[in-house]
């Protein structure tokens, strides 16, 4: 089925695209395309799935919306994201080929990205909000530094070498699963964190010693600049036993206490919450 309308063949040719181009564009748009006239880039109203095609590159097409998914997936060959949308929609997957970055990845993405199975080192370039679920799996990864830091759904990192666990998600909607341990949806965050602690295995403690949110620094900033999120993360945490005796806990509670009683309007936030 031909996607491109007569106009925008007009508009293409106007834009320089060459017959190579138009036919990749019309094979691979699952709804309509045009060319943006103050941008340039191609917008694509549907998904666009150009997976199996052995293709190193895009073409040398850039994008700038597309309104659905945007897939490239198994047997690609693509050792770069030069050219990939802006913004997507859906969800973008680009697993499954030979990329050593995501410098040039959507920074905005609607549903899950999955960029596992490359030959990825860093996850640098990443969107910083994900709408569904985040998978780095089967990379080089030694950190997720650069990952993602609000991930709606689960965050799975299985199957790299991580040694450390620095530029973890702030916020992970469901479950967080790598090769030392695995936490269940509600679990990412200080009771979680201390549970790993208390009970697993060594290499997980290890790891999850790395978290640089064992700094009370790290809790007392966000208290400062996002009250809803802190309080929505570390009342929970008043109520955990566990979390309670921690070296964390107690640094955190009397920072707040001194701040309050500098800041009367702090302290009658803090009582109204209970902290």
């Amino acid at each position: 089925m031909q996607h491109l309308l007569p106009f925008q063949l007009f508009e293409s040719h106007a834009s320089g695209l060459t017959p190579d181009q138009e036919a990749f564009l019309n094979a691979c748009a699952q709804g309509t395309w045009s060319v943006n006239q103050q941008t340039g880039l191609i917008d694509v109203d549907g998904d666009f799935n150009c997976s199996r095609r052995e293709f190193n590159s895009l073409q040398g097409v850039s994008f700038g919306h597309v309104s659905g998914d945007f897939s490239m997936l198994f047997s690609n060959l693509l050792t770069t994201l030069a050219g990939a949308p802006l913004s997507v929609g859906g969800g973008f997957y680009c697993w499954g080929n030979q990329l050593t970055s995501l410098v040039g990845a959507p920074q905005t993405v609607g549903e899950g990205f999955l960029c596992n199975r490359n030959q990825l080192t860093s996850l640098e370039g990443a969107p910083q909000t994900v709408g569904g679920s985040f998978s780095c799996e089967n990379n080089q990864l030694t950190s997720l530094a650069g990952a993602p830091q609000t991930v709606d759904g689960n965050f799975y990192c299985v199957n790299n070498r991580l040694t450390s666990l620095e530029g973890a998600p702030q916020t992970v909607g469901e479950r967080f699963h790598c090769d030392a341990f695995f936490l269940k949806q509600g679990e990412w965050n200080p009771a979680g964190w201390v549970k790993i602690l208390s009970t697993g295995e060594p290499a997980a403690q290890k790891l999850m010693k790395t978290l640089p949110y064992w700094d009370p620094a790290y809790w007392l900033e966000l208290h400062r600049s996002n009250r809803r999120k802190f309080n929505d993360i570390w009342l929970e945490c008043r109520q955990d036993p566990q979390v309670r005796k921690t070296k964390l806990f107690q640094e955190v509670e009397a920072a707040l206490s001194g701040r309050a009683l500098k800041n009367l309007e702090d302290l009658q936030d803090l009582r109204d919450f209970g902290l």
